[in-house]
């Protein structure tokens, strides 16, 4: 009996030393709509890129200037979007569990998550300015990896291994160079969805 109390106890102390040092209150919902989000997205673009090509059979395809413009809002109408849906989502649960959605932990994740995801973004803005569409898919899959990776350890572990999960394809990605779109609708997609079905059910809504 008074085993059973010590471990009680312990679980307590690691809760309490866990809110203290993690931001605890990432939604799997939050994840579940980016992922949802991102597929539409990625829908979007292939009927916009791929309107008389089979995607699957490898095809040069050439973009006009305006076409990348298009592709651009596109991204950033997604990114808007997820951001928004996923700030809902997590500010809900905070408030539900009593707990403020600004606070020192989410500033020092939001710092361990901005540096490595805003170079990746700038990186990829530079070499599509220069024409290398191809590599885009694979640079924004390993940066948005070694972000979660770097941010992880403010928050829930499972973020760390869909960080790797995304770097290895992202590698992947650049291997079969041809087939971007398709690992980005898996990377910000599917991923996101089974991240936050997994996350909903371990930690509630």
């Amino acid at each position: 009996m008074e085993k059973e109390k010590y471990i009680q106890d312990l679980r307590q102390i690691k809760e309490i030393m866990d809110r203290s040092s993690k931001f605890i209150s990432l939604s799997g919902l939050s994840g579940i709509a980016a992922g949802v989000i991102a597929l539409a997205g990625a829908w979007y673009a292939y009927n916009y890129i791929y309107t008389e090509s089979d995607y699957f059979s490898y095809n040069i395809i050439l973009l006009s200037s305006g076409d990348v413009r298009s592709l651009i809002g596109l991204g950033a109408v997604i990114l808007t979007l997820a951001i928004g849906v996923g700030l809902f989502f997590t500010a809900k649960k905070a408030k539900k569990s009593n707990q403020k959605i600004w606070n020192s932990q989410a500033k020092r994740l939001l710092v361990n998550l901005s540096i490595p995801l805003v170079t990746g973004g700038l990186l990829s803005l530079i070499f599509l300015s220069r024409g290398f569409i191809g590599i885009i898919a694979p640079l924004t899959l390993i940066f948005y990896g070694l972000a979660l990776v770097n941010a992880s350890k403010y928050t829930h572990q499972e973020i760390r291994s869909l960080g790797i999960i995304e770097i290895i394809l992202g590698l992947m990605s650049a291997y079969f160079i041809g087939f971007g779109l398709l690992f980005w609708a898996i990377g910000f997609g599917l991923l996101h969805i089974v991240y936050g079905i997994i996350m909903h059910y371990r930690y509630g809504s």
